[in-house]
C-alpha cells in the first residue's frame, strides 16, 4: 500500500492544495489543513476558547453550494490567502492579522451575499482545526473504494468529492474501514484510526463543474448499506509523508 496524492483544504469548505510533502506532528492535523473558516452570525465558535463546532456554523459545501464558486490558495512562507471570486475578482490578504480577517470577511460576504446568515466572521486561532471531527485528524481514502463507488453507481466518483488529505492505493475496495483501533505506518510517522467518516452532502458536488450532480450519500447506503467513505486517524509520532510513500499496518 502507498500514498497515492496528498491534499490540504487551508480554508474550511474550499478547494484544496495538492501536497509534495507533509511534516506530521503528534496531536495535530497536517499543517494548515482547515485552519482557516468563515464563521457564520449565529455560530457559537469563540476564538478565545477554540472548541469544536458542527459544519453548519461555518461557510460550508454541505449548507452553501455557493462556496463551491471560490477558489482559495495559501502561502505559508508569506502568509498570504489569495481569494477569487466567481466573478474574477481577487483579494490577497494575511489571515493571521485582524485586519487580514476582517478584509477576508468583506470580500467572502460580497461575493457570495446568499450564502451568509447574520454578520460573518473569518476566524483562524493558532492550532485550532476546522475538521468535522471532535479533534485533530487526518483523514484518508483508498482510492479502490472509490473505483467500487463508481462501479455501483454507473459514473465516477471524483476523489476530491471526499475532500480526504490521503488518497491511498494497493489495498482492497473499502478495507480501510476495517482499520479502526489499528496503527499505520508512513515512514517514521505512526497513525492510529479511530473511526470510520460519515459522509454528507458536500460530496454532491462535483469538484471539476462546481455543482450538485449526484449523490453519492444515497448511492452508498443504496449499495453497500451504509454511508461511510474513508477514515479519520490521529498522529500518534511524527514524520514527513509524501506521495509514494509506503504504508504498513502495524497492529
Amino acid at each position: 500500500m502507498r500514498i497515492d496524492t496528498m491534499y490540504r483544504y487551508p480554508v474550511k469548505g474550499l478547494t484544496p492544495e495538492p501536497l509534495t510533502h507533509a511534516e506530521l506532528r503528534p496531536g495535530r492535523a497536517i499543517d494548515w489543513d482547515r485552519a482557516f473558516a468563515l464563521a457564520q452570525g449565529d455560530s457559537r465558535f469563540d476564538p478565545a476558547t477554540p472548541a469544536w463546532r458542527p459544519k453548519t456554523e461555518f461557510l460550508c459545501l454541505a449548507r452553501n453550494i455557493e462556496a463551491a464558486q471560490l477558489t482559495a490558495r495559501f502561502e505559508p512562507a508569506t502568509g498570504i490567502l489569495t481569494l477569487i471570486a466567481p466573478d474574477g475578482a481577487a483579494l490577497d490578504a494575511e489571515p493571521l492579522t485582524a485586519a487580514g480577517r476582517a478584509a477576508i470577511t468583506a470580500f467572502i460576504a460580497g461575493a457570495l451575499p446568499g450564502a451568509m446568515r447574520g454578520t460573518p466572521q473569518f476566524v483562524y486561532v493558532d492550532g485550532h482545526s476546522f475538521c468535522d471531527h471532535d479533534g485533530a485528524v487526518i483523514s484518508l481514502i483508498g482510492m479502490p473504494s472509490l473505483q467500487s463507488l463508481g462501479d455501483a453507481a454507473g459514473a465516477p466518483r471524483q476523489p476530491m468529492r471526499f475532500r480526504a488529505n490521503l488518497y491511498l492505493t494497493g489495498l482492497e475496495p473499502w478495507e480501510e474501514l476495517t482499520w479502526i483501533g489499528r496503527t499505520i505506518a508512513i515512514g517514521d510517522a505512526r497513525l492510529r484510526v479511530t473511526e470510520r467518516i460519515n459522509r454528507c452532502a458536500a460530496t454532491c458536488v462535483n469538484p471539476e463543474t462546481r455543482q450538485r450532480d449526484a449523490n453519492p450519500v444515497k448511492e452508498l447506503m443504496d449499495h453497500f448499506g451504509h454511508v461511510d467513505c474513508g477514515v479519520f486517524a490521529e498522529v500518534l509520532e511524527g514524520g514527513r509523508i509524501a506521495p509514494d510513500d509506503s504504508i504498513r499496518l502495524l497492529s
